[in-house]
């Protein structure tokens, strides 16, 4: 194998590993912005769980 082919082999396989390295960097920004959005939801919802948590408590203590 030649000097050549040993450097076009390299340079082949960098950009192929850089490929990859990018394609899981996109997967990963995807990712993280599904998290961002469930934790956004959790929150609504535990908002929401509170405010009716406190309603039925104060509809209990009226109603006693």
């Amino acid at each position: 194998m030649s000097v050549t082919d040993r450097v076009w082999g390299a340079l082949t396989s960098i950009i192929k590993l850089e490929d990859k390295v990018n394609r899981q960097a996109d997967a990963m920004k995807a990712q993280q912005q599904r998290i961002e959005d469930l934790t956004g939801r959790v929150i609504r919802l535990e908002a929401q769980l509170e405010l009716l948590s406190e309603a039925a408590l104060v509809k209990r203590i009226k109603g006693d």
